[in-house]
C-alpha cells in the first residue's frame, strides 16, 4: 500500500515556500523563511577582514551559524552554548559550504560574511530551509555592498537551493515534513545550484540500503523540487534585481 501523505501532497510536490524579506532593522540581509511548518530566520552580516589563512590573498570568505531555539519543536530543548552538539556543527557547515559556492571570493574582496540560521519552528527540513533562505538574505546583503558603493559588482556567480528527498516504502518523496521523517527509510538532503549541477548530497539508510535504481529516482524528484525553489527565488528577487548571475 502506497505512503499516503500527511498534508495530502503528491509526491514530487513541495510544501508552501515564501520569503519575507527585510523582516529585521539591522543586518544586512534578512529573510523569514516559511517552508511548510517549517520557519528559519536567516540574517547576514558582513564583517571587515578575513580568517587569518585568506589575509593578503585578496578573497573574501563566508561563514554560517545555525541554532535552533528552545520552543522550536514540541518539547523544550536546551540552548547551546560553548559546547555545539555534533548536529548543529555538521548543520551549520553544510550550510557555510553550499552558500560559500555561490560566490566569487575574489570580487568579493577581503570581509567576511556572516549567515545565521535560527529555527523558530521545526516541521524537518531546517537544513535545507537554510540554505535556501540564507540564498535570499545573502543576495540581499551583496545588494547593499554594490548600492553603496563598497562593491562594483555583485559576486554571486550562482544561485543555490537545498531540498530534502526520502524513500518511504521504497518510493522518493519529496520535501519531508516531520512525520515523513520519522517515517523514511531513505532520507537526503541536496544541494543544486541553477544548472543542476551537485553541490552536496548527503544521504543515508536509516533502515537497510538502497539501490543505484532508488538514487537515481531520488536525484530525479530532488531536481523538480529544487527547480521550483530556484523560480521562487527568482520571483522574490526580481523586483529589487538583486540577483545578476555573470
Amino acid at each position: 500500500m502506497a505512503w499516503i501523505r500527511p498534508d495530502g501532497r503528491a509526491p514530487n510536490q513541495l510544501r508552501p515556500v515564501r520569503f519575507e524579506r527585510q523582516f529585521t532593522r539591522f543586518a544586512a540581509g534578512s529573510v523569514l523563511t516559511h517552508c511548510g511548518d517549517t520557519k528559519v530566520l536567516c540574517t547576514v552580516t558582513i564583517q571587515p577582514g578575513v580568517p587569518r589563512f585568506l589575509e593578503g590573498s585578496g578573497k573574501g570568505w563566508l561563514t554560517a551559524e545555525y541554532r535552533m531555539l528552545p520552543s522550536a519543536t514540541v518539547q523544550r530543548q536546551a540552548r547551546e552554548f560553548l559546547k555545539l552538539s555534533g548536529r548543529t556543527q555538521e548543520i551549520q557547515r553544510l550550510i557555510g559550504r553550499s552558500l560559500r559556492s555561490a560566490l566569487d571570493m575574489e570580487a568579493l574582496g577581503e570581509r567576511t560574511l556572516t549567515v545565521d540560521a535560527d529555527v523558530l519552528q521545526a516541521d524537518a527540513g531546517t537544513r535545507t530551509t537554510s540554505i535556501t533562505g540564507g540564498f535570499i538574505a545573502l543576495c540581499d546583503a551583496i545588494e547593499t555592498l554594490v548600492q553603496s558603493g563598497d562593491l562594483e559588482r555583485s559576486p554571486i556567480c550562482h544561485q543555490v537551493a537545498a531540498i530534502s528527498v526520502g524513500l518511504i516504502e521504497g518510493e522518493p518523496y519529496l520535501d519531508l515534513n516531520y512525520p515523513e521523517d520519522v517515517a523514511a527509510d531513505i532520507d537526503f538532503n541536496i544541494v543544486l545550484n541553477e544548472k543542476l549541477d551537485v553541490i552536496e548530497l548527503q544521504g543515508t539508510a536509516e533502515e537497510g540500503s538502497f539501490t543505484r535504481h532508488q538514487l537515481n529516482q531520488i536525484l530525479d524528484t530532488a531536481e523538480i523540487g529544487i527547480k521550483d525553489l530556484l523560480e521562487l527565488q527568482r520571483q522574490t528577487l526580481q523586483a529589487s534585481q538583486a540577483l545578476s548571475l555573470s
